[in-house]
């Protein structure tokens, strides 16, 4: 059983991406996955000159690398400068993807709503809200076009589950998320598989405790459904409540219907230090091996 297993450096969100590369690197931390922090100057310059350095090892993640004037990335937006700022990002990571020599790049579910960069994790104000069959429609649309690019060039796409928290289910009276309950997520894929769409589902497993906690569905259950279409994990656990991405142990929940046979997975916890990230990736692997054995 090959492991491929990432630490994300989303955590260390005040640092550029590329340093906690450095520091987890420095630390022995082989894959990594990079994933939000702060604007990097001449990002372009300085990717290029170090390819080799993130080549085969290295993975892009949603928002990243973040720009010098932030936006919230939403592939189902109608706003004309933030539908062309996030479709401009995937299509420059699928490009990078494709020169580190990575299969992958992944982001998360459109929304119906576009909040403010500063209102993510938090309660969004009442804002303009398109329907769900609008917003399915224009992110359905612009994947069938980024797919197109994605194959040409080798890498896959993967969609990464929203979180839907009681405070934002509260405001709007409704979801202002796409993707959050397994049979939205199973629906939008039959219409991606319809279209003939190779795209697969990044399950971020603390995402799903609280939409579950949220909208009520069974959760090992909606595990167990989605298993036919993920490709890859997001680890981390929570309280159910608020996604906190907390170190998950060895009687987290999602070990029960965990599907091993996927491409990677990526150990999402923060504020940690990396003898905590080893100590969780020796979680994994000893699960996985278990795994193996039966």
């Amino acid at each position: 059983l090959k492991m491929n297993i990432y630490i994300s450096t989303g955590g260390d969100k005040d640092k550029k991406g590329t340093e906690v590369f450095d520091t987890l690197k420095s630390k022995g931390i082989e894959n990594i996955e990079f994933s939000g922090g702060i604007y990097i100057k001449n990002f372009e310059k300085h990717f290029y000159k170090n390819i080799k350095k993130y080549k085969n090892r290295t993975q892009l993640h949603n928002y990243f690398p973040p720009p010098s004037k932030s936006f919230v990335f939403n592939l189902s937006s109608q706003d004309k400068v933030i539908s062309k700022a996030s479709i401009d990002l995937v299509k420059k990571n699928i490009i990078r993807s494709k020169k580190i020599g990575t299969q992958f790049y992944s982001f998360h579910a459109g929304f119906r709503i576009d909040p403010k960069p500063k209102e993510l994790g938090k309660k969004f104000k009442i804002i303009k809200i398109l329907s769900k069959q609008q917003a399915e429609d224009i992110f359905l649309k612009r994947l069938i076009k980024l797919n197109k690019l994605a194959k040409k060039n080798n890498v896959k796409l993967l969609i990464e589950n929203n979180v839907i928290n009681k405070k934002n289910l509260r405001t709007f009276k409704t979801n202002p998320l796409l993707l959050t309950s397994p049979s939205e997520i199973l629906s939008f894929f039959k219409k991606l598989r319809s279209h003939k769409l190779d795209i697969g589902l990044l399950l971020d497993v603390a995402h799903l405790k609280v939409s579950s906690k949220t909208l009520g569905f069974n959760l090992q259950k909606a595990h167990k459904d989605l298993n036919q279409i993920i490709t890859a994990y997001h680890l981390s656990d929570n309280n159910g409540l608020v996604d906190s991405n907390k170190k998950f142990t060895n009687r987290s929940w999602f070990w029960k219907n965990l599907k091993k046979s996927v491409k990677f997975f990526t150990i999402e916890v923060y504020n940690v230090n990396y003898k905590s990230y080893l100590n969780l990736i020796n979680i994994l692997k000893s699960k996985l091996q278990r795994y193996e054995k039966f």
